[in-house]
């Protein structure tokens, strides 16, 4: 048969139509690999969190070594100013770390990011209420997530070494950020006896994949502003009401 000019010969015809079949294919078992992977990069993320970081936990019944500060981390508090249970429990749990002496001051972090919303300045005055000093209670009004208050714990507090408190299943997370950040940080379990935390725990795999995708990219926090190290004066962290936003002040 003779050919056209210029159209391709049967061999080149062959070479193309195989080079797409094994494109075709490529593709095709990457679609169905790659859930597979999503799910195993999940497992693995989640695992190395959780064992990278469990000698530095200390449960309920355990003493945790002494710290200049107790780092509270946020939960939701009721428009009326009550705590949630589990806002309360991390709460309680730092009062009695100051209480007997383990800590010298507390950091109460949390979002604060609108008038209408406030984590924070409820969790101090709760706190004064069970017999801490004001002097020694320090207000982070721009945690927004657990990031943001160990990034700002160390450029915005000046906290080299502290204790997290917060519930079991938050822990990992936490101090794996805090000491990636530089941070000396142990976790102090402020779960109550038997508590699940089962949606909370679930919960916990998205999150450990985004504290890691934050450190990878070097995130920082929105908001940085001046610096308030707990070694001076908490005075100016009681601000309260619309003042609070100087805390949302670029440097």
């Amino acid at each position: 048969m003779k050919l056209s000019r210029g159209s391709p010969e049967p061999i080149e015809k062959f070479y193309a139509g195989f080079i797409i079949i094994i494109v075709i294919k490529g593709i095709f078992r990457w679609v169905l690999f790659a859930p597979f992977l999503f799910v195993f990069t999940c497992v693995l993320v989640v695992a190395y969190v959780d064992i990278s970081t469990v000698r530095f936990i200390y449960g309920r019944q355990e003493a945790p070594p002494k710290a200049p500060v107790a780092l509270v981390l946020g939960a939701s508090v009721m428009s009326n100013g009550t705590l949630s249970a589990v806002m309360k429990e991390r709460a309680d749990r730092a009062a009695t770390l100051y209480q007997s002496g383990v800590v010298s001051k507390i950091l109460v972090t949390g979002d604060n990011s609108t008038l209408q919303y406030d984590e924070v300045y409820p969790v101090g005055k709760y706190l004064l209420a069970l017999g801490v000093p004001q002097a020694d209670i320090f207000l982070d009004y721009a945690g927004f997530d657990t990031y943001s208050s160990m990034y700002r714990a160390r450029d915005v507090f000046g906290v080299s070494h502290m204790l997290i408190v917060t519930q079991q299943y938050h822990l990992p997370r936490a101090i794996f950020i805090a000491r990636t950040l530089g941070v000396d940080a142990y976790g102090v379990d402020a779960s109550q006896e038997g508590e699940r935390y089962f949606y909370n725990s679930l919960r916990e795999i998205p999150a450990s994949l985004k504290a890691a995708f934050d450190i990878a990219s070097g995130r920082k926090p929105k908001y940085l502003g001046e610096q308030f190290p707990v070694s001076g004066s908490s005075t100016t962290t009681w601000l309260g009401g619309e003042t609070q936003m100087i805390y949302f002040k670029q440097r």
